[in-house]
């Protein structure tokens, strides 16, 4: 066992925790994008989306109920309160946009729905491989590789955004528009939380390597 080894505490539960929520993440994303790909059946869908953020909903739950009972932990208590936080806006923006899709009745889903539903389950995949290098940080330049391309994500999505609130405006249909962009918008802000997972977790890897 290493200098860093015997200095740092080696509870890994909040990295199992943190690994579990990311994959969580990752999973809610992959069927956000089966749903709007294919947007038939939308309520059994958007509910095993809306029970996968249940699923988050317990595990942030087991963070926090973890950080206020361990005294020393291996990382700091506001980088985990941080990265928690994060991580659970990330889903709840997820099931926020499928419970949108569902309860406005729209008829279908469209490319920017699709490319935007893409955008973020990319940028899960890169979470959870950086979450999972934080356990140990033996390699702080993957984990700052994956958060740059979670960045770079979070870039098209806001050009999509743009695209999308254009080509609506475009349109005369004041309810529709009302309710599209409302969905745009709440899947745009998801790949916004999923940058500001990235933050917390290149901040630890920088501040911990």
């Amino acid at each position: 066992m290493g200098l860093r080894e015997l200095l740092i505490p080696q509870d890994k539960v909040f990295f199992d925790l943190f690994e579990k929520q990311a994959a969580v993440n990752k999973e809610a994303a992959w069927q956000l994008v089966a749903l709007t790909e294919e947007f038939t059946n939308v309520k059994e869908k958007r509910h095993q989306i809306e029970l996968l953020e249940h699923k988050g909903d317990i595990i942030t739950h087991d963070i926090y109920d973890q950080l206020n009972r361990t005294f020393i932990t291996p990382l700091d208590p506001e980088e985990i309160s941080r990265l928690a936080s994060a991580l659970d806006e990330v889903l709840d923006y997820i099931d926020g946009a499928t419970e949108k899709m569902y309860y406005y009745g729209i008829v279908g889903t469209d490319a920017h729905m699709v490319e935007l539903a893409k955008l973020i389950h990319m940028s899960t995949v890169e979470i959870e491989s950086a979450v999972k290098g934080i356990r140990s940080i033996k390699d702080p330049r993957y984990i700052e590789e994956r958060c740059i391309e979670v960045n770079r994500l979070e870039n098209l999505a806001d050009d999509v955004l743009a695209h999308a609130v254009t080509d609506l405006f475009k349109t005369t249909d004041a309810i529709t528009i009302i309710k599209l962009k409302d969905i745009y918008e709440h899947l745009e802000t998801a790949t916004d939380y999923c940058e500001d997972v990235a933050n917390v977790l290149s901040d630890i890897a920088i501040r911990h390597s």
